[in-house]
This record gives structure tokens, C-alpha cells and sequence, in this order.
């Protein structure tokens, strides 16, 4: 394993043995493994690799002192096979050379709210990108959902994301089709800062079709990643990265989600860290809302607009607006007056008598309200007869939803 020179600008504090040997165990290790979680929180990471270089294989028969005792040969095996072939100062070189960087913990720009993920943290972060991700990671919301999401999703997904971008926030998610690719272009679109997590090499755009919006991502907001350069998506690797979408952000805000989905796995680890979980509800007659609606059910809150997210992870006093109907006139009116107009038929000049009668009140209380109610338009005298103005009811202002 050769040693490269320092290079110029290495971000932060972390010395250069500790970043070579995490971005070599980066290479040996999955995402989320605590086994070697433990070990690195008991050696350190220069130690551990050391560790697994110097190691043996166990021998069948049991005999033998074991680097690691209490995991498995196996696993054991295929952390050293992979950490003999990883080449870290290549991999650190390769990073250079897209202007990014490698992360570690120490590091002034890692974002310490990763930590909350104890022996699942995160070896390092492959980074592209011109901003500070511990700074954007201190002011960040996850909107993730389904990759086959209907149109009413994406167009959501886009107008929450344009909504927080436009407040100041940062928008993060998963590059994926769907939910998460109108999430990024939705902050994009309104000039505002974007993180993409992806579950392989931050020099690998995936899914293909995206090539593009991750290059504009990486242009204006940051690309981030767990696994060193060339390295591929697989299944377990996407489930294994929500944990970081969860644990970077102050909340994650699922859009639409099947019942088996893996936003519901980013939801439910951002609640066992402690983050907001919100959800935004859909036609109870679509699969892709069964999902949310069930974690709605549980401790998430139902959110509709930015506002309503910023309520929940922004400071204190950053309210929502109130939601309410329309204020029609007749509310503004005294009760007694507002029940002699209740009392007036419908149809045609009624004599004061009559709507006394049903109002239950004396006639002549009954017409100094009429004549109150005149002056104020809402009824019209005709000889001894009253009744209603032939006025429109104004329009509801009620915030129309999507379909």
C-alpha cells in the first residue's frame, strides 16, 4: 500500500495515516457494518487495519489467537482479501482529481450529527462539491419517496423542495427516478443548495439516466457518498445509505411510499435517531400513499407546504400560517342578529311578524335587527315584507391541493 504526499488544502484536522487507513477500510468494509464499527471504535483506524493486514486465518480447528474475537472467520476473511487489494492513495489521487475530498471524523468539515449512528457510522465520505457539508448538514431536510411516483408526487416533491430552497434551507435525497430526482431539480430551479447521497462512487452517477442532474448537483450543491471511487449500487448498499440521509438532516419528509419501501427504512431510522418523520398524505385510494399513511398513523407528523416542515425543524416561533376557510360577512355579525337572519325564509318578502315568530323573538326587537341587517345589506324591505339580498357567495380562498 503505497503513501501519497500530503496534498495542499486536505480538509481539516485528521492526520494522514488515519484518513489513508479509512479510505483503505472503505474499500474492505460495507456501509454500516458494526462489527467493524466496534473494532474501529476500539483500535482506532490505523490500528485496525494494521490489525487485519497482520492477521492470520484462524485455524480450523479453533486453535490460534483471533484478531477478532467474536466475528465471524468469514466476514474477517473477506475484509482482509479486500483491504490487501485496496489501493488508498489511488482512490485518494482519483477524488482529487474530480475536485472533491475525503472526509473522516476530526475532519472541521464533518458533520458530527453522523455520530448519532454510533458503530454504524460512516467510515469517511467521498465528497464533490464547492460547499461546507457540515454547514449545509445543520440546516437540511431529506425529502425522499417512490422511484414510480404518479405525477401529483413529483410535482409535490418539486414544490416542497422549491419551497425550502427558497427559505434557506438545504434539500437532500437520493439521486434516484422519481421522488428524489424531482427533489433536486425542484432546489435547483429555485437557485438553492442540494445534497445528493448515493449508494456508490460519487464518480459513478446512478442511476444513468440522471448523469446530468448529478453533474448539476455537484456543480451547485454537493455529491456524497460512503464508497470510494468505481465503486457499484447494490440492493443492500441503497437501504444501507438512507441511514445517512437520516442521520445528516434535522428531518426526513416522505412524499409517496409504498408499504415495502425503502423511504419508509429512511423514515424510521431518522425516528430512532430522533429526527422529525413527516409525511405527506396522498388519495387513499393509491398504493403509493399506503406506505405514508401508515407511518402518518404512527409518531409522523402530516405536513403539506414548507411552512409546515419549517415549523417543525426550524427554530423556535417559525410558525406555520393558520389554515382556515373563507371569513364570510355574516360571521362578523352580533348572534342576535345573525339568528333573525336565520329566520328569514328564503323565498320571497316575509312581514316581520312571521320571522319574529320564528325566530322566537318579540317584533319589535325583531325589526330594529332587520332594519340593522338593511343597512348592512343583507336583507331588502318590499312594502311589509322582508327578505334576503340576491347576493353570490365569494369564492372559497381555501389552498386547492394537487391531483
Amino acid at each position: 500500500m503505497s503513501t501519497p504526499e500530503p496534498r495542499p488544502g486536505t480538509p481539516g484536522s485528521a492526520s494522514l495515516d488515519e484518513r489513508l487507513a479509512r479510505a483503505a477500510l472503505s474499500r474492505a468494509v460495507e456501509p454500516g457494518d458494526e462489527h467493524a464499527g466496534r473494532w474501529l471504535r476500539r483500535y482506532g483506524a490505523t490500528r485496525f487495519l494494521d490489525r487485519l493486514l497482520g492477521a492470520t486465518p484462524a485455524p480450523l480447528g479453533g486453535g490460534g489467537a483471533d484478531p477478532f474475537p467474536g466475528t465471524g472467520a468469514k466476514r474477517v476473511a473477506s475484509w482482509r482479501l479486500r483491504a490487501t487489494a485496496a489501493d488508498p492513495a489511488r482512490d485518494l489521487a482519483a477524488i482529487h482529481d474530480l475536485g472533491g475530498r475525503f472526509l473522516v471524523p476530526g475532519d472541521i468539515e464533518w458533520p458530527r450529527q453522523l455520530d448519532d449512528l454510533g458503530d454504524t457510522r460512516p467510515l469517511g465520505l467521498w465528497v464533490r462539491g464547492p460547499a461546507d457539508l457540515r454547514t449545509w448538514a445543520l440546516r437540511s431536510v431529506a425529502l425522499v419517496g417512490a422511484r414510480a411516483c404518479t405525477p401529483y408526487g413529483a410535482h409535490t416533491a418539486a414544490d416542497l423542495a422549491t419551497g425550502l430552497a427558497r427559505k434557506g434551507w438545504v434539500v437532500v435525497s437520493g439521486a434516484a427516478y422519481g421522488i428524489d430526482g424531482a427533489a433536486h431539480r425542484g432546489a435547483l430551479a429555485a437557485g438553492g443548495a442540494t445534497v445528493a447521497v448515493l449508494a456508490c462512487g460519487v464518480d459513478t452517477p446512478y442511476p444513468r439516466g440522471h448523469d446530468q442532474l448529478i453533474r448539476r448537483v455537484a456543480e451547485q450543491g454537493l455529491v456524497v457518498g460512503e464508497l470510494p471511487p468505481d465503486s457499484h449500487p447494490t440492493p443492500s448498499r441503497f437501504i444501507l445509505r438512507n441511514r445517512v440521509i437520516a442521520a445528516l438532516t434535522r428531518g426526513t419528509v416522505v412524499v409517496e411510499a409504498q408499504h415495502r419501501s425503502g423511504s419508509l427504512v429512511t423514515a424510521r431510522a431518522a425516528a430512532r435517531l430522533g429526527r422529525h418523520t413527516m409525511g405527506v398524505p396522498g388519495p387513499v385510494t393509491s398504493a403509493l400513499s399506503a406506505g405514508v399513511h401508515e407511518l402518518l398513523r404512527g409518531d409522523a407528523a402530516l405536513v403539506t407546504d414548507a411552512d409546515e416542515i419549517v415549523e417543525l425543524v426550524g427554530d423556535m416561533g417559525q410558525l406555520a400560517p393558520a389554515r382556515r376557510g373563507p371569513v364570510l360577512p355574516r360571521d362578523l355579525l352580533a348572534p342576535a342578529a345573525a339568528h333573525i337572519l336565520e329566520a328569514i325564509p328564503a323565498r320571497g318578502p316575509t312581514p316581520a311578524t312571521v320571522i319574529a315568530r320564528r325566530a322566537g323573538t318579540t317584533p319589535e326587537d325583531t325589526l330594529a335587527r332587520l332594519y340593522e341587517l338593511h343597512s348592512l345589506g343583507f336583507v331588502e324591505r318590499h312594502g311589509e315584507g322582508w327578505q334576503l339580498t340576491n347576493t353570490t357567495t365569494p369564492a372559497s380562498n381555501a389552498r386547492r391541493g394537487g391531483t
